[in-house]
Parts: C-alpha cells; sequence; structure tokens
C-alpha cells in the first residue's frame, strides 16, 4: 500500500468521491474515467499496488485477464455489448499518470474522438493494448 498513490485509495475505499462500480473479484476495483476518452471508459484497478504495464511478469497473467474480465462485465451492465468496439489497454512508461497498474476499458472505439485516438491508439509506443 503507497498512501501518496490515489489508486490505492481508491482501492481501500479512502476517496470518497470515487463511485466504485460492482465487480466480481475482491482484489480488482473497477470505477469511470475522471477524463473519459469514450462514452464509456472505465479503469480497472488492483487493489494490492502494482507498478505499471512494464513490470509485469508471467505470473500476472492471471490478473490481467480478470481485469479484461471486469471491463467485459461493466460494459455489459452498463447496456454496451458490442465486445468488437471495444478497446482496452495500458499506457507505456513513461506515458501513465499514476504509476500503479490500470486498464483502460473504452467503448465504442468507434467514437473516440480526434485526441482520444491518439492517447489511445492500438499497440502504439505509449498504450497497448
Amino acid at each position: 500500500y503507497d498512501g501518496k498513490c490515489v489508486f490505492c485509495r481508491i482501492g481501500r475505499r479512502e476517496e470518497p468521491g470515487t463511485a466504485l462500480l460492482p465487480c466480481q473479484y475482491e482484489d480488482l476495483v473497477c470505477f469511470r474515467d475522471i477524463r473519459p476518452g469514450a462514452p464509456h471508459h472505465y479503469l480497472v484497478v488492483p487493489v494490492e499496488h502494482m507498478g505499471n504495464c512494464k513490470t509485469l511478469k508471467a505470473e500476472h497473467v492471471p490478473v490481467v485477464k480478470r481485469m479484461m474480465e471486469v471491463g467485459k462485465a461493466v460494459l455489459q451492465r452498463n447496456n454496451f455489448s458490442d465486445m468488437s468496439d471495444v478497446r482496452m489497454g495500458f499506457h507505456w512508461p513513461p506515458f501513465c499518470s499514476i504509476s500503479h497498474l490500470h486498464l483502460h476499458v473504452l467503448a465504442p472505439a468507434s467514437q473516440l474522438g480526434f485526441l482520444s485516438r491518439l492517447v489511445y491508439r492500438i499497440n502504439s509506443y505509449w498504450f497497448i493494448t
């Protein structure tokens, strides 16, 4: 736990301004992005402090898969069902604003604005899917 990390505080429910969305795993939290790049823009974050995506190892594959499951489930609960029009990914350092692993879930990807298309560009130097 890092008390200076906003995502650690959100995961411990210490940020009253952040509404957590239902999540099927106790080790993950999900909430709306404060600067949405699409009509549906959620972040899925491990409760335990983890570094950014560059620090991921093979043993982290299950948690990343669960993060993606949570992303799909929150979209479906919010009446979004076209899973072919979804973008999920991580910002690659140094392009991540918070150094706590967080998965961006954006939909519909076809409605990303010009700037969001750049910021969340598939497999770019700064965003990996």
